[in-house]
């Protein structure tokens, strides 16, 4: 194995394990539903495709969810969150990557961040409205939510949390990049895949 095949693997790792322990630290929104957690877990995933590409990103993203579940667990006893948050990261991701690529400028991460923001907010209202609730009701046994109540908990709940989210990741990760872009720079180089 080459050492920058290895050293991507291990820094993939550690930013797993990373975004791991910021998932633990989740936290829901004022005003907003409580079983919405808030957490800094996307960070690290943003920082793997910034210097390593999608793959690095997505797996990111893999270690986090299966991690979490390991240590925390699902009250329906099967990872339909860390599913649903896997999908989210998916959605927030790459798009920054589409765009940061071709443009690596902090403008280039803002459109790439604005556009992951809009693909996260929609696509998970449409994937909560029509797999993910579904799926949360079904596993607790629960009646599943319907009609006037699932719309207002899509529209007033998981719409506006996935927005801000997005918009508290765009500020964190813009700020990150302004202050490490020499540093992302110099690892794009050594570990980009060739």
């Amino acid at each position: 194995m080459n050492s920058r095949r290895l050293r991507r693997m291990v820094i993939i790792a550690m930013l797993g394990s990373v975004a791991t322990i910021l998932m633990q630290f989740n936290f829901p929104l004022p005003a907003l539903p409580g079983f919405l957690k808030f957490d800094f877990g996307e960070i690290p995933a943003v920082l793997a495709i910034m210097t390593m590409g999608p793959m690095a990103g997505i797996t990111v993203e893999l270690i986090k969810n299966i991690l979490h579940w390991f240590l925390s667990g699902s009250p329906t006893g099967v990872p339909v969150g860390e599913i649903a948050n896997f999908t989210t990261g998916l959605l927030f991701i790459l798009p920054i990557y589409f765009i940061f690529n071709k443009f690596r400028t902090t403008k280039g991460l803002a459109t790439g961040l604005f556009a992951g923001t809009v693909a996260m907010a929609v696509g998970m209202s449409a994937l909560n409205y029509l797999v993910f609730l579904p799926m949360y009701t079904y596993f607790l046994n629960m009646p599943a939510t319907t009609g006037d109540a699932l719309y207002k908990m899509i529209v007033l709940g998981i719409l506006p949390f996935n927005i801000v989210k997005g918009i508290i990741m765009m500020v964190l990760s813009i700020a990150l990049f302004s202050k490490m872009k020499n540093w992302i720079e110099q690892q794009r180089v050594k570990l980009m895949p060739e």
